[in-house]
């Protein structure tokens, strides 16, 4: 094979490939985008209030 040769077969056997990938629908992805969404929010918000309650216990322990 040449120089040229091997980047194009190359991408030949990475299309094949990518025919190959079992693609979610719009609406999996929807779903799973809301699911991530929804779960780094509440993730945020435990860990605000425990940083939070932590801040407040360690500035009345260093008092």
């Amino acid at each position: 094979m040449n120089i040229i040769a091997k980047p194009i077969n190359f991408l030949k056997e990475v299309k094949a490939e990518l025919g190959k990938v079992a693609w979610s629908t719009r609406e999996e992805l929807k779903s799973s985008t809301i699911v991530v969404i929804v779960v780094t929010v509440i993730l945020g918000i435990f860990i605000g209030i425990l940083d939070t309650i932590l801040a407040k216990l360690l500035s009345i322990l260093f008092k």
